[in-house]
C-alpha cells in the first residue's frame, strides 16, 4: 500500500512539475509588424548619444535602431532619469558579464564592454538612449539583460 501511494505521489509531482515548468517559460514578446519591419531594416545609421554638459558620449551603429528610437520607443521625458539610471546599471552589469563569457554568450552580440559608472551623472539624453538601445537589443535579438521583460 505504501508503494502504491508513493507511486501516485511521484506521478502527481511529475505532472505538477511539468505544468509549472511549462507555465514559467520565458514570456514571448508582443512585437508588432511595424517593429518587425524596423528590426529587418538594413539601413545603417549611427546614433550618437552625448550630453554636451557632461561631455560623455556613446556611438551606436546598429541597423534600424535610429528608426526604432524615432517611431517605436517612448518619447523623451516619459521616464525619469533615476528610473533610466537604475535600469541601465542593471543591464550594463549583465551586458558586461556576457562580454567576458564568449563561450556561453554569442560574441557577435556582446562584443565590447560598456564603461558605465553609476556614480557619474551622464545626463538624461545619454541614459534615455542607452536604455532604449538595451530595450531595442533585447527585443530584436530575444535576449534578457535583467529580471524585467523588455517592454515599450
Amino acid at each position: 500500500m505504501k508503494k502504491r501511494v508513493l507511486h501516485y505521489f511521484i506521478t502527481a509531482s511529475l505532472i505538477v512539475g511539468l505544468f509549472v515548468s511549462c507555465s514559467t517559460q520565458k514570456e514571448a514578446l508582443d512585437i508588432s509588424t511595424e517593429e518587425k519591419a524596423v528590426f529587418d531594416s538594413q539601413e545603417e545609421d549611427a546614433v550618437e548619444i552625448k550630453d554636451d554638459e557632461t561631455e560623455y558620449e556613446i556611438i551606436i551603429i546598429e541597423p534600424g535602431f535610429n528608426a526604432w528610437l524615432q517611431s517605436i520607443a517612448r518619447p523623451e521625458g516619459y521616464y525619469t532619469q533615476s528610473f533610466l539610471e537604475n535600469r541601465n546599471q542593471i543591464m550594463v552589469i549583465n551586458w558586461n558579464q556576457r562580454v567576458i563569457q564568449p563561450q556561453r554568450f554569442n560574441p557577435n552580440l556582446y562584443e565590447l564592454q560598456i564603461n558605465y559608472d553609476p556614480h557619474i551623472d551622464y545626463g538624461y539624453e545619454v541614459n534615455y538612449k542607452l536604455y532604449n538601445y538595451f530595450i531595442y537589443f533585447q527585443r530584436k535579438y530575444n535576449q534578457r539583460l535583467g529580471p524585467f521583460i523588455p517592454r515599450i
